[in-house]
């Protein structure tokens, strides 16, 4: 069975507009789980942009919900997402500048501090993916530095979809990729600019077991209703 992971941070961002406490994201994650989602995915960033400190204890407190969370290699943050206590750990690259992550993790650069961290949360029964590019090159270092799950970065796929180009040398990395991870033993998961075309195109790599999708679902929202837009995504993916 595909799951579906709703990130949930876009919430934060209008919350924190008004510098107020609506929409509370809180709420959010409690919200999309009854309407349908498998997990909540948080990504607490260094200058706490949208997702804060308290946000994180309080999703990740609550009784019977998944949280993924997302965060970078920044001691401090690690440090933090340790005392949190998610269920699980997705680490992601990070500038601080970024509007949204801007591909997968260099493993080549990180290797060592990568692989640091995911002994940490091994230790703690925290399951843990990394963020990475569809490059075969870095499926085969997950495996060596022993991670549970990769989620592969769909951005570039999801904009030639979206921009009616030719996607299909992209979706065949990202083939190859899933299959190769898969046959060594890692979960396989995907993210970043999903709608519901790349979505669907992407349900046909049977072995791509988690679907992470946040911008869309938020801003598709505002149009058609957060519990609509959640339902229609669950049944893609089936």
């Amino acid at each position: 069975m595909k799951r579906l992971g709703v990130n949930i941070d876009h919430v934060a961002t209008l919350r924190n507009a008004r510098g107020e406490n609506h929409p509370d994201p809180v709420y959010a994650a409690k919200f999309v789980k009854k309407v349908g989602a498998d997990s909540i995915t948080i990504h607490l960033r260094e200058d706490r942009r949208h997702i804060n400190d308290a946000d994180a204890k309080r999703i990740c407190s609550i009784k019977g919900l998944l949280v993924n969370l997302e965060i970078s290699t920044n001691s401090n943050i690690v440090k933090n997402a340790i005392k949190i206590k998610p269920n699980f750990i997705c680490i992601v690259p990070e500038k601080r500048k970024e509007i949204t992550t801007e591909g997968g993790l260099n493993l080549i650069k990180n290797r060592t501090i990568i692989q640091n961290i995911i002994k940490k949360f091994k230790r703690l029964n925290i399951r843990t993916s990394l963020f990475v590019n569809p490059s075969l090159k870095d499926i085969r270092i997950s495996k060596a530095i022993n991670v549970d799950c990769i989620e592969i970065h769909t951005g570039k796929l999801s904009n030639l979809v979206k921009t009616g180009k030719n996607f299909q040398k992209e979706l065949k990395r990202i083939k190859e990729c899933s299959f190769l991870a898969n046959d060594l033993g890692i979960e396989v998961h995907a993210g970043h600019g999903l709608d519901y075309k790349t979505t669907k195109i992407l349900t046909r790599i049977k072995v791509i077991k988690e679907f992470n999708i946040g911008h869309f679902i938020i801003g598709e929202s505002v149009f058609s209703g957060l519990n609509d837009v959640v339902k229609k995504f669950k049944t893609i993916i089936k």
